[in-house]
């Protein structure tokens, strides 16, 4: 019966084109050269059809596309802002800041330096937020003296570590504000700490197991090149056009998000949370702030919520899409979707084996 009604709702028509857009939302950017160069464009395209398919166009979406990259969590800051400021304040500021990043590299061997990294951008992302962090993140990579490759290895790592970081407090990211706000009523009465006492036993372990990961795979094969060290060359109008595109990217996300939502609510209550786990895997190319509040209610038991969430912020470092740092990291680097993908699928992809196994009890208990 449940089908059915959602049926009605939703025309078949709608069901096979929103499935259309979800299956070349995730291809094209790897089959066609000029999709990934204009990821952003591309996004913003399959946002309006998505959203113009499904037939949920308001002006509180528009208003709240609009406000997303400007705000977070109410505050009047948002990514981009964000992107922008701090990129003018290393355009004008780098001869000072870079010197010290770098002194530290080659005081330190290249393995423990990925490991505090990775550890540290992790942890404090819950407090600095994953704007922040991820902007600083951009910069120390882009001045390591290594070859490209290695960048791109080490970014994604870190990514994936700054984004499970930001999920043990509200201000970390907003899937965790969104979080809190919906289980602020009994029986949860979800605060501030909610996060951290829930999840904080799964994240933290998480990050650690990346850290010592990045040091591991990565840290040994990495030669120091000095010949290879990036010296600073953006432009104010580059920094200006950076901060516009990531702008564009996340307007596109909440408009992409709210288009495929109806397809996505159709099948939500018709699966198991052992499925449900593994379909959240869409958040690698999806706002996982919206899977959030779709999945999320009172009503779900604290195991249902644990592993839903612990699955969209794994999900979210797989593609560049996924989650803010990489959008960051990915826009100030020039990695492409291609490039990501290659180290952060069966990154990814381990990781929600590895918390699959650790959950397995919680699901078959449900």
């Amino acid at each position: 019966m449940l089908f059915e009604y959602a049926y009605q709702e939703l025309s078949l028509y709608v069901i096979i084109l929103l499935s259309l857009i979800t299956v070349l939302t995730l291809i094209l950017p790897f089959a066609i050269k000029i999709v990934n160069d204009q990821l952003e464009l591309f996004f913003l395209v399959m946002g309006f059809a998505a959203v113009t398919i499904s037939g949920v166009w308001s002006f509180e979406l528009v208003l709240n596309a609009v406000k997303a990259p400007l705000t977070v969590g109410g505050l009047p800051i948002g990514i981009f802002q964000v992107v922008l400021i701090f990129g003018l304040l290393i355009h004008y500021f780098n001869r000072r800041l870079y010197p010290p990043i770098t002194r530290l590299f080659e005081r330190l061997s290249t393995k423990l330096f990925y490991f505090l990294m990775v550890l540290l951008l992790g942890l404090f992302s819950s407090v600095l937020s994953v704007i922040v962090t991820a902007v600083i993140l951009s910069e120390v990579l882009l001045i390591l003296p290594v070859k490209r490759e290695d960048k791109i290895k080490i970014a994604v790592f870190s990514c994936f570590s700054v984004g499970l970081g930001a999920g043990l407090t509200p201000i970390g990211e907003p899937l965790s504000t969104i979080m809190v706000y919906k289980l602020s009523e009994p029986p949860y009465n979800a605060d501030f700490l909610f996060p951290l006492q829930h999840f904080g036993i799964y994240i933290v372990p998480g990050i650690v197991i990346l850290a010592l990961a990045a040091s591991i795979l990565l840290g040994r094969r990495v030669s120091r090149h000095h010949d290879v060290r990036e010296s600073y060359s953006e432009s104010v109008k580059g920094i200006v056009m950076r901060a516009l595109k990531v702008y564009i990217f996340i307007f596109a996300l909440i408009l992409l998000g709210d288009g495929i939502k109806p397809l996505f609510e159709l099948f939500l209550n018709l699966v198991p949370p052992m499925a449900l786990y593994w379909i959240n895997l869409l958040s690698a190319f999806l706002d996982n702030a919206t899977l959030t509040a779709i999945e999320i209610n009172p009503n779900l038991a604290l195991s249902q919520i644990v592993s839903a969430i612990i699955a969209l912020l794994i999900s979210g470092g797989i593609l560049i899409p996924g989650n803010i740092p990489n959008i960051v990291v990915a826009g100030r680097l020039r990695v492409s979707m291609k490039e990501w993908a290659i180290i952060g699928v069966p990154l990814g992809f381990s990781l929600m084996v590895l918390y699959f196994i650790v959950l397995l009890p919680v699901f078959l208990a449900l």
